[in-house]
């Protein structure tokens, strides 16, 4: 097991580090690819991740605020533009995981679904099943969705 190696397993941080250094400096022999590899997949997932955990919370607080009209708040406002802003954000580091959008939507709506339903108390029935929105509309600033009559 060379150095680089050992050091993976004894100091992540300082592996990290290490091995940036040793990237800049062009000194391929002491990397070890699949590690190497292994890790960057890791941060792309990382990435899909925490976009998919946003949309979950931005899919939350918008049936929260299409079905319990009543207790609209500044709070859940709040919280619809935070994961808006991060949802943008990742998009913007990584332009394409906007490819993903529509299928994280499709996977983290029931669970955005459970966890309104957990917060307000609804009965099951009263929310959609299926989203209701595009992924389109998620991401749009200024969509609001309103209550039917």
């Amino acid at each position: 097991m060379g150095d680089n190696a050992k050091l993976y397993t004894a100091d992540f941080y300082e592996w990290c580090l290490t091995t940036a250094m040793m990237v800049r400096k062009g000194q391929w022999e002491c990397i070890d690819p699949e590690v190497l590899a292994e890790e960057l997949e890791s941060l792309a997932k990382s990435d899909r991740r925490a976009l998919g955990s946003q949309i979950q919370r931005l899919t939350m607080h918008l049936l929260k605020w299409r079905y319990q009209l009543t207790e609209r708040s500044g709070s859940w406002r709040r919280s619809v533009r935070n994961a808006r802003t991060e949802i943008q954000a990742l998009l913007d580091d990584s332009p394409s995981l906007r490819a993903q959008v529509p299928t994280l939507l499709a996977q983290r709506y029931p669970k955005g679904r459970q966890d309104a339903l957990d917060e307000t108390g609804l009965p099951d029935a009263v929310l959609p099943h299926d989203c209701p929105w595009t992924p389109e509309q998620i991401l749009d600033d200024d969509f609001w969705p309103e209550a039917t009559p």
